[in-house]
């Protein structure tokens, strides 16, 4: 990709991070007319590539960016406990991760990035994410932290 092409990319999607923090966008549709407006060129299948780059996710009927705090990206907790549903066992060594519509990848990035020692790999699709982990032992681990995280972050 030419180097013009990539900074009109990047710029789009510092566009799209503005205008979901500005704008409740309910439909990709919607973030291509906002984007034209401003004069960036986009379509809907640019805007659903710039979505998943900037991690944004649909919840309820608006998409969203991931929480700032402190003017940083949201923690581990956060991600945790804003998009995870439910987490149950599959097996001896596969745990199966609910979360809301559309934040799987971000939650199975999240978990990628903690660095667990426990967590050999995760593979997500849209609200489901399978975790393996080397042992039983392990599996009740990661199940034990990210049901704690879960009610911490309710609480």
């Amino acid at each position: 990709m030419p180097a013009a092409n990539i900074q009109q990319q990047l710029e789009r999607r510092q566009a799209i991070a503005r205008l979901l923090d500005e704008h409740e966008v309910g439909r990709q549709s919607e973030l291509v007319e906002l984007l034209r407006a401003e004069g960036y060129p986009a379509t809907q299948s640019s805007v659903s590539r710039d979505l998943r780059n900037v991690g944004a996710a649909k919840v309820g009927d608006r998409y969203l960016l991931p929480a700032r705090a402190g003017g940083g990206r949201e923690g581990p907790l956060e991600v945790i406990g804003q998009f995870v549903r439910d987490v149950r066992p599959a097996g001896p060594n596969l745990l199966v991760i609910a979360t809301a519509i559309g934040a799987a990848q971000r939650v199975a990035l999240t978990l990628d990035r903690l660095g667990w020692p426990e967590i050999v790999g995760t593979l997500s699709g849209d609200d489901t994410i399978f975790v393996a982990t080397a042992s039983a032992a392990r599996q009740r681990r990661v199940r034990s932290m990210l049901r704690q995280y879960m009610s911490e972050a309710s609480e």
